[in-house]
Order: structure tokens, then C-alpha cells, then sequence
């Protein structure tokens, strides 16, 4: 004897079936619906996000601009205040601005220089001290990271309001049985338990 095995009818959900209901039609509809928005919708925010921060970072870089700064006090070899990365200290230094003003502000520099030492920093457009700019190459890392994210966060994002709807369907699906059970079960008769 052999054993066949069931036959799978491809797109079953969309044939006529009186045994078919309204939210059996509209789930086969949400995986197609879900997947059409869901590829090129993350395609095109991964790709205006690179670009976003591409041009961002680009910006930031052409801003940015080298300074010579004068530190104000001294830094110990053994600075116990706060500590930077890379092993610096933060310290006061003294620069001009591009409008001419005296500006002064904390920022990273070696320990164990004396006050009046020169420190080279950076500064934005408008005088304010900046963090070093990224290298082109490693603004292409981060934009093509953010980029990943914002693709995958819409891709999810989508998924999940499918799933949710799923979900949705099946909970009326669950009560629509439960409610013509309470209609046919009490003509089967007598119940036993």
C-alpha cells in the first residue's frame, strides 16, 4: 500500500471555496502586500539614509577646520580629573574665533603639558570646539550602516504590522467559530461530561 501525499493547491486562499471567508481572502493578500512594500520600502530608506549621512558627514568635514589653541593651566602627567579617551585630559585652552572673539572651552589634550603649550583642535563654522570630521572612508562605513538600519527597521517595521494583522484576522476567525458553535452545538443534542 502506498501512502499519497495531500495535494497542495497553490493560491487555494483566492479560489471560490463556500467554506472560504472574507478574512481568509484579506490574509492572502497581506504577505504579497506586506513583501511589495517591504522591498523596495527598504531598499529606498537604506539608500536616502546612506545618502543623508554621506551628505551630512561630508558637510561636517568641509566645516570643520583645524585651530591653534594656547592651554590656560597646567595638565599633571597623572590627571585625576576627567579622563577622555585615548588617555588625555580635559582642559581648558584659549583660541580666536573666526569673528575675531576670544573664545575658551574644555577639549582633549596630551597630560603633562604646561600652560601656554600650543594644542591644534578642531572648530566648527561658527567658533565652537568640534570633534575631529571622519575620513571619507569611515563616513562610507557609517552611512552604509545607518543605511542597513533604516532598511531593515522599515522591513521589520512592515512585517510586523502584517503579523499584527495576521493575528488580528485569526483572533475574528476564532470568534466567529466560537459564535456559531453557540448556535449549532446546542441542536446536536445531549452534551456528555
Amino acid at each position: 500500500m502506498t501512502c499519497r501525499s495531500p495535494v497542495r493547491k497553490p493560491f487555494w486562499r483566492w479560489r471560490s471555496n463556500p467554506l472560504r471567508r472574507r478574512e481568509d481572502v484579506v490574509e492572502a493578500w497581506i504577505v504579497p502586500a506586506a513583501w511589495t512594500v517591504a522591498a523596495p520600502g527598504g531598499t529606498a530608506a537604506r539608500l536616502l539614509t546612506a545618502h543623508a549621512a554621506d551628505d551630512r558627514l561630508a558637510q561636517q568635514r568641509a566645516e570643520r577646520h583645524a585651530v591653534h589653541t594656547v592651554l590656560v593651566t597646567d595638565v599633571a602627567q597623572h590627571a585625576p580629573a576627567l579622563r577622555s579617551p585615548g588617555g588625555k585630559a580635559f582642559a581648558e585652552v584659549r583660541w580666536t574665533a573666526p569673528d575675531g572673539s576670544a573664545r575658551t572651552g574644555l577639549t582633549p589634550v596630551d597630560t603633562g603639558l604646561t600652560a601656554g603649550s600650543g594644542v591644534v583642535v578642531r572648530q566648527d563654522g561658527h567658533g565652537t570646539l568640534a570633534t575631529a570630521s571622519t575620513s571619507s572612508s569611515e563616513a562610507g562605513i557609517e552611512a552604509g550602516a545607518l543605511g542597513a538600519f533604516a532598511g531593515l527597521a522599515l522591513i521589520g517595521a512592515v512585517q510586523a504590522v502584517g503579523a499584527f494583522a495576521r493575528w488580528r484576522l485569526d483572533q475574528r476567525r476564532a470568534d466567529a467559530w466560537a459564535r456559531e458553535w453557540d448556535l449549532v452545538g446546542p441542536q446536536w443534542g445531549h452534551r456528555t461530561g
